[in-house]
């Protein structure tokens, strides 16, 4: 049998994908691990043997043209089809592998210390752990489901909630003796910031006062609160270990928050296999939030 004719380059395509996924050469790039030069050169090498243009080049963004937006749509299920193909080849045989998208703090704090639990009872699924600030894209198929963080209104997945989540915010015991007045707040980036804004909602609490902080990523918020530097919003489900030991106390001595925030399985609408529903059981098991 002879390879397609209208078949195009490979690479070309490969990049096409990533930057019409993320509408970003910036993200395609990292992802690929290659220069953005590199990515642009090749979406412009698939423009070229297609003869048409698949992007809108803005100053700050770029879109899909209309032609660029159907064929992405069409072979971007051959390229996830052609993804899992060589993932099962790769797999040790009768094992399973499942890529979850989450944010590093939950994998860290939360996931990790019971993957034993799940690894023992499911030895044949290998769970693939993809940290990310981003939210990783379930729809498209980057990943095979996603945990994310919030109150669950994200469009076009569906999102169970398994983990209820309470806010308070939190410093070390030393901070709060010598400098809670005035502390800086300590934030993580987020696409969907509320924590703040809600308990302070709740509480009738003025913060206008403390300077904000913005770290990258809520590991990093936790270790600078245990190291004295100011007040981060405590996730319950995720510091329980810092409470336990002192090393963070409550900041205001104020009820926590309880609301619809918490930790959600997102998958795409429709999307169902083995492998993902017996993650997903063991996930509101450890959970055990109705």
């Amino acid at each position: 049998m002879e390879m397609p004719k209208h078949l195009p380059p490979l690479l070309a395509l490969r990049a096409f994908e990533a930057v019409a996924r993320h509408l970003s050469f910036i993200k395609a790039a990292r992802e690929l691990c290659v220069s953005q030069s590199a990515v642009s050169h090749q979406v412009q090498k698939l423009e070229q043997h297609l003869g048409q243009r698949l992007f809108i080049r803005r100053t700050r963004a770029i879109d899909l043209t209309a032609t660029g937006d159907t064929y992405y749509r069409q072979i971007r299920p051959a390229l996830e089809q052609i993804a899992q193909a060589t993932q099962a080849l790769l797999a040790p045989a009768g094992q399973q592998v499942l890529r979850i998208g989450l944010l590093a703090s939950f994998a860290t704090l939360w996931l990790a210390p019971r993957l034993a639990d799940f690894n023992r009872r499911h030895p044949k699924i290998q769970l693939e752990l993809l940290p990310a600030i981003d939210l990783a894209d379930v729809a498209g198929a980057e990943v095979d489901l996603a945990i994310r963080y919030g109150k669950g209104n994200w469009p076009k997945v569906r999102a169970t909630r398994f983990l209820a989540e309470q806010l308070s915010p939190v410093c070390s015991p030393a901070f709060k003796a010598t400098s809670l007045a005035n502390g800086p707040l300590l934030m993580a980036r987020s696409h969907q910031p509320f924590e703040w804004d809600d308990w302070s909602r709740q509480q009738a609490m003025d913060l206008a006062s403390h300077p904000r902080v913005m770290l990258h990523d809520y590991n990093i918020v936790v270790e600078a609160a245990v190291a004295g530097q100011g007040i981060a919003m405590g996730r319950r489900q995720l510091i329980q270990r810092h409470l336990a030991q002192g090393s963070l106390v409550d900041a205001f001595d104020l009820p926590p928050l309880c609301s619809q925030i918490g930790y959600w399985l997102v998958t795409a609408e429709g999307a169902s296999n083995p492998a993902l529903e017996c993650f997903a059981q063991w996930l509101l098991e450890q959970g055990l939030d109705p």
